[in-house]
């Protein structure tokens, strides 16, 4: 499953990396509202959390449905600007339709055909459509989605308030922190770009990233097919310090396509595809194969040593090995005429781990 990206005719310079403030505090905020997602923030996430002020954590519960799952499209920049509140400026301007549709798609958890045409702001039956929709997710939902079609000014104002109150309370002294480590990824993406090219900067961006071999697509392994333009736009790529393992992409018609990527540890792993997790589960469902990576895992042994050991037929046993073989679970080694299978146990003891970032991406 993919996500693609169509920048084909698009100019180089509109493929553009930067710093957002904006979308690290809302990956800040996620990783508040998930730090199960996070554990290796999960002791910033616990001081955040005892030193801010009773009022100040009541908002971010009331409005985190616009970050916690996924995060609202407005709050991922397509222009990023040097400071917060000039991000939160241009939110400003986005029209009371688009951003209401943008937060009812994170407070639902629903598809946005939902809130297409006709507007819930404007017809009651897909008011009470949408209300539905967020009673179904919960009462705190319910609660926000109604305040917002009554009054959205008065909703997107003190949204902003929280996180101009969020900015004083732990995003500035964050954003310090990270700011050097952001300036320096985009530095490594600028200059690939520029000497190497596209396919080079994308590469370097995530192993779930990557430039269509006719250089018309931008392909990103997420649990999800989906598909979208860049024409007459561009496409943006912002580091994120504190979004990893998190790859988040506004793909959503009427925005332009931005990909938000976790800035790479030192000698990060390369992640694995949902291709290749995908093939693994598939090759562990059958109880036959589950049974011979269990002699495997005592040690090497041949088709021959295999099928007498479980009373199969040496074909159905190489059947099954070449299954587990494609899926990177076995590695084989000749000796004279023989030859031995041994589990590949790190990448089996990795799966878990893999489908886990697999699905997190």
């Amino acid at each position: 499953m993919t996500l693609r990206i169509d920048i084909s005719g698009l100019p180089s310079e509109r493929l553009r990396f930067a710093a957002s403030p904006l979308a690290e505090l809302t990956a800040m905020l996620h990783v508040l509202a998930e730090p199960g997602h996070h554990p290796q923030l999960a002791g910033w996430a616990g001081d955040v959390w005892a030193g801010l002020r009773p009022e100040l954590a009541e908002r971010l519960r009331e409005a985190e449905f616009l970050w916690r799952s996924s995060q609202a499209d407005f709050l991922i920049p397509a222009r990023p600007r040097p400071t917060l509140g000039e991000e939160l400026d241009d939110v400003d301007r986005i029209d009371d339709k688009t951003y209401v549709t943008a937060a009812l798609v994170t407070t639902c958890g629903s598809n946005r055909i939902h809130f297409a045409a006709p507007s819930p702001l404007t017809d009651a039956t897909a008011r009470e459509r949408a209300l539905d929709l967020a009673q179904a997710r919960g009462a705190r939902q319910e609660a926000f989605a109604e305040r917002l079609l009554a009054d959205p000014a008065a909703v997107r104002a003190r949204v902003r308030h929280t996180l101009e109150q969020c900015a004083e309370a732990f995003f500035d002294a964050a954003w310090t922190g990270v700011v050097v480590q952001l300036a320096t990824d985009l530095r490594l993406k600028n200059d690939l770009m520029k000497r190497q090219g596209i396919g080079a900067a994308l590469a370097s961006v995530s192993g779930a990233v990557a430039l269509a071999p006719d250089g018309d697509c931008i392909i990103v392994d997420k649990l999800q097919d989906k598909a979208t333009a860049a024409h007459g736009t561009g496409v943006t790529f912002i580091p994120s310090v504190f979004g990893s393992p998190h790859l988040v992409v506004v793909h959503a018609p009427g925005w332009q396509p931005v990909v938000q990527y976790p800035v790479a540890e030192p000698s990060p792993a390369e992640p694995v595809s949902l291709e290749t997790v995908t093939l693994r589960l598939e090759a562990l469902a059958h109880p036959v194969r589950l049974r011979l990576l269990r002699t495997l895992a005592r040690g090497p042994h041949t088709t021959s040593e295999l099928a007498h050991f479980w009373e199969l037929s040496p074909p159905e046993v190489s059947r099954h090995l070449a299954v587990l073989r494609r899926a990177g679970l076995l590695t084989s080694r000749r000796h004279g005429r023989y030859v031995r299978y041994t589990l590949n146990l790190p990448d089996l003891a990795a799966l878990g781990t893999d489908l886990l970032a697999a699905v997190l991406r």
